[in-house]
């Protein structure tokens, strides 16, 4: 039962999961070793090697969160990205050459859509858990082209004809701060105090507000990765490479850029890394300094999706073991903004 599944430990799912995910490799051509785990949040991720030393990401995703269409929209974006350079995972067909497959498992109670996706070399720049794996001087250096590589994919995207049937979510105003957010009602989050609870829902209401006065226009929003977070972005000698386009959707650009910045908030050489995600992005695209100065509420707004992921997956072990932390930061990134008024 849904039930059953969802009130096992993570140890229990992702168990479960891996045997899904074994029975999944069967669509694709090549023997396969054993699935070996790498992350579980939203989708569980796993390690794949054929037996030709070919090395691939098997994405098994979580029930419900993209329908076909989406996550064929997801999919046509990132080899659309990859056609013009960008340095994203390529797409491995399945043995009947689709793009993923639905499968089924003992123990879990809906099928899920699975896909396989190229490996890239490299190693995350850090993680939520333990921040930047950096080097004062080379997390400059490395911000600097994670600037340039967010704004090469907002004039890819600027530029791209999308299919009608295209959809993919929005982090726009009704996404983010409705009575319906995409990631959940961040202000009704249980863990929060009512100090807490009061300071989030007045910069919500002002951020609605901010949002209404910017506008959609080309130069400020569409298509964006929505996840620039360390554990995403693979240094790969020095050059940067982008994963995970599970959480894309159409977004404005300083969204994207305040997700890069959101993980570093507590880096002793802060100020640095931001001042180098701006210029990386200038280099390659424009940004007006009124766009630059609305980072208080993009921050914000990054935190309170956070919020929103915490109020609706309570369940998890990522939620518990960052949920004071989110909590903490994104509260005192809402009295900024405010005091910013």
């Amino acid at each position: 039962m849904a039930t059953d599944f969802y009130s096992l430990t993570d140890a229990e799912q992702i168990q479960r999961l891996t045997a899904l995910a074994t029975a999944a490799l069967a669509h694709w051509p090549g023997d396969f070793g054993a699935p070996v785990l790498i992350k579980y949040r939203e989708n569980a991720v796993f390690s794949v090697t054929r037996s030709d030393g070919t090395c691939a990401a098997l994405r098994v995703h979580r029930h419900a969160y993209h329908s076909d269409a989406a996550l064929h929209s997801e999919l046509f974006w990132m080899s659309e990205l990859a056609r013009v350079g960008m340095q994203v995972p390529p797409i491995v067909p399945t043995a009947a050459g689709g793009l993923f497959v639905h499968v089924g498992a003992p123990g879990v109670p809906e099928k899920r859509q699975v896909d396989m996706l190229g490996w890239l070399s490299g190693k995350p720049i850090g993680s939520a858990e333990s921040g930047l794996s950096l080097e004062e001087g080379v997390s400059e250096r490395l911000y600097h082209s994670a600037g340039r590589l967010a704004a090469q994919l907002h004039n890819h995207s600027t530029a791209m004809t999308l299919p009608s049937a295209f959809t993919r979510h929005s982090w726009c105003e009704q996404g983010l701060l409705s009575d319906a957010p995409l990631w959940g009602r961040f202000w009704e989050l249980a863990a929060l105090s009512p100090e807490e609870r009061a300071v989030l829902t007045e910069a919500r209401f002002k951020a609605a507000e901010d949002l209404a006065a910017l506008g959609k226009s080309s130069a400020a929003f569409g298509m964006i990765h929505a996840d620039f977070v360390p554990e995403n972005l693979l240094n790969d000698g020095g050059r940067l490479q982008l994963i995970d386009f599970d959480d894309a959707g159409f977004g404005w650009h300083m969204f994207e850029l305040a997700t890069a910045l959101y993980w570093t908030l507590d880096e002793p050489n802060y100020p640095s890394i931001c001042r180098a995600l701006f210029d990386g992005y200038r280099s390659e695209r424009p940004l007006s300094p009124a766009h630059e100065a609305m980072l208080p509420l993009f921050l914000f707004l990054r935190g309170s999706t956070y919020l929103g992921w915490l109020q609706t997956r309570a369940e998890t072990q990522t939620a518990r073991e960052l949920g004071p932390l989110l909590i903490e930061r994104t509260c005192r990134l809402a009295r900024r903004y405010l005091a910013a008024h």
